[in-house]
């Protein structure tokens, strides 16, 4: 993957307009703090909830966390999202409902504006791309590369499954789940979420089960609705210290026969090459970048 890309485990929904929310967001341990003007405000509230994002940032950033801003689709909406939206201290745009590559270059095009009205650093302010339709999905590998802003894509569970007509239930999203890992890792950039549904958020097993699942499938990191997943994204999304180490011991193990002249070579009672020692490579510079993070 590209080497400019935030290190994320977990990013956390917050209303913008929910006072106590946002007040108590950074507490919670998210790598990251979705502000969100989409799905959790009301129509009513939309003007209003851009006036908060200025006031919110310094409380949700306040424990290291990056700021995350999810913006609307409908046109009208998104422009004023954006004027809302690109001022200091937010670090990313979430923009919903892509469903083509021409809708994020038409929002980088507009944030290039306004970061230059501005004066914030051209080419700050990184955007995730979340896909909840069949048509976006079916152009999922351009989305994923068609903006130098773009620094993760994440398929939506519960949106694209009404869309299509189906449960947001792993055995249904398995496959658009995957071809959205391979869009992202194809372009460079984080391919973000899980294999079901980020609604139920009470059993905690359950869902710790979905997410180490996802993550042996490929997925880097996600968001959580609920502050109670926010600890099992963090966990999960990292490898543990065992994992490190044997990680580091495989690494030593292959460049001490590679210096020997060989190829491949046994370790701990497995054959070793070169794909096997990059995964544990990942492992190494993963657990790297969280530590520095921390």
């Amino acid at each position: 993957m590209r080497d400019d890309l935030p290190v994320w485990r977990s990013l956390m929904f917050v209303p913008v307009t929910a006072e106590k929310f946002v007040r108590t967001g950074a507490d919670r341990g998210a790598d990251a703090i979705i502000l969100d003007l989409e799905d959790a405000v009301a129509p009513s509230q939309k003007d209003h909830a851009r006036t908060l994002i200025a006031g919110a940032i310094p409380q949700v950033s306040r424990n290291g966390a990056d700021v995350v801003v999810r913006v609307n689709r409908p046109w009208r909406l998104l422009v004023r999202d954006l004027e809302a939206a690109v001022i200091a201290g937010v670090h990313t745009l979430m923009l919903t409902k892509v469903d083509s590559p021409e809708h994020v270059c038409a929002c980088g095009e507009i944030v290039a504006e306004l970061e230059a009205e501005r004066g914030l650093p051209a080419g700050r302010i990184k955007f995730i791309a979340l896909v909840e339709n069949a048509v976006g999905f079916f152009r999922v590998d351009q989305i994923a590369r068609c903006h130098s802003r773009l620094v993760g894509i994440s398929l939506g569970s519960e949106d694209f499954a009404a869309d299509v007509g189906m449960q947001s239930e792993p055995e249904g999203l398995f496959y658009p789940k995957q071809q959205t890992i391979f869009a992202a890792r194809a372009a460079g950039i984080m391919p973000m979420g899980f294999i079901g549904s980020i609604a139920d958020f009470r059993d905690q097993e359950a869902f710790r089960a979905i997410v180490r699942r996802s993550r042996r499938l490929g997925f880097i990191c996600a968001s959580a609705v609920h502050p109670l997943q926010v600890a099992v994204l963090n966990e999960e999304f990292s490898p543990d210290p065992a994992e490190v180490e044997r990680a580091r011991r495989m690494i030593a193990a292959y460049e001490d026969a590679y210096a020997k002249g060989l190829g491949a070579v046994q370790f701990e009672g497995a054959m070793i090459d070169v794909p096997v020692v990059e995964r544990a490579r990942s492992v190494v510079r993963r657990a790297a970048a969280l530590a520095a993070r921390a």
